[in-house]
This record gives C-alpha cells, sequence and structure tokens, in this order.
C-alpha cells in the first residue's frame, strides 16, 4: 500500500501513479444540433477522469472543490473516439490539482490530436466530509514539473482572487512580474 506512515509522513507519490485514462464514443444523445459533443457531457466525462486520479493519489474519498478552468479548443463531432487522460498535477495539504487533456482520434488514419484541456480541484475527505492530507507529489517528466510549478501560481491567483490571501504574500505570483 502507497499510504504507509513513517514518523507521520505520508510517502509521495508520482504523477503516473494516479493516471486516469478513459476512452468513449460520441454517441447521437450526447451531441448538440450541430452534431458535436456537448459541453457538458465533456465535463461529466472529465470531473470522472479526474475523481478516479485523485482517488488514486490520495487512496481517500474526494469532492470537486472548483473547475479552474476549461478550454474547449475544438469541437468533437458525433461517432468521435474520446480519450480523457487526467493525472494530479499538484498535491497541497488536503486539496490536488487535476490536470485533464481531451483527445480525439481521426476516424480513418487513427491519429489523436488534442481537443480540450481542463484543471480540477478535488479534495481528500474522511466518511465524515472532513478535509484530510494527501501524499505529496514527485514530478518527473519535463511536462509534469512545468506543469506542478504553474500549479502554485494558480492556487496564490485563485486566493488573492477569493480574498484568502493578501496579494503581497503570493510570492510566486509576484515572480512573474519582478525582474
Amino acid at each position: 500500500m502507497y499510504l504507509c506512515l513513517k514518523i507521520g509522513k505520508m510517502h509521495s507519490k508520482k504523477p503516473e501513479e494516479s493516471r486516469t485514462i478513459l476512452t468513449d464514443l460520441v454517441l447521437p444523445s450526447e451531441t448538440n444540433p450541430l452534431n458535436n459533443l456537448f459541453g457538458g457531457e465533456l465535463l461529466a466525462r472529465m470531473d470522472r477522469a479526474a475523481s478516479i486520479a485523485a482517488r488514486r493519489h490520495s487512496r481517500r474519498i474526494v469532492v470537486t472543490a472548483s473547475v479552474n478552468h476549461v478550454a474547449f479548443n475544438k469541437a468533437i463531432p458525433l461517432g468521435s473516439v474520446v480519450t480523457v487522460e487526467a493525472a494530479v498535477s499538484r498535491a497541497f495539504k488536503s486539496s490536488m490539482e487535476i490536470f485533464i487533456d481531451v483527445w480525439v482520434e481521426d476516424r480513418e488514419s487513427g491519429l489523436r490530436s488534442k481537443a480540450n484541456e481542463a484543471i480540477y480541484t478535488f479534495v481528500a475527505v474522511d466518511e465524515t466530509g472532513s478535509p484530510v492530507r494527501v501524499p505529496e507529489l514527485e514530478p518527473e517528466t519535463d511536462l509534469e514539473k512545468k506543469r506542478f510549478e504553474a500549479a502554485l501560481r494558480r492556487k496564490q491567483l485563485s486566493l488573492v482572487l477569493a480574498g484568502k490571501m493578501k496579494p503581497q504574500d503570493a510570492t510566486e505570483l509576484k515572480a512573474l512580474f519582478v525582474n
């Protein structure tokens, strides 16, 4: 089991341990009048994949805390094979940022192209709904490291905008603007 306790600390995990891949077909009941996948249907698929990724990382009950970013860059037509890939990009105290990539497979060539992406935040909770600690994350690849570093800036921006952090305390954000 990954959640071994050693002097009160959890072992850290790698993003690959949370990686979740859901592949499905776009059916007629899931499309709009233009025969493209409903945005809400894609949001639900991303939420499911992100939930599994967060659960794999924390091994706890997880709840969606926020949808931080969604980019609908490319329409996904009826009959397409859609793959949603989710992985933890950063773990904080009890929350986890999940980065989601959405791919569409070309019907004839089989080549995949990126259609959309999103960033969700999940919180690990116990059986009473109280937040619980989650393992730290150790990114390995360049992309994982880039997403890991950017996650702290996104969190600080969110806290500043919500009035939960003073702008002068957002050190990672300030670093973007100070030479």
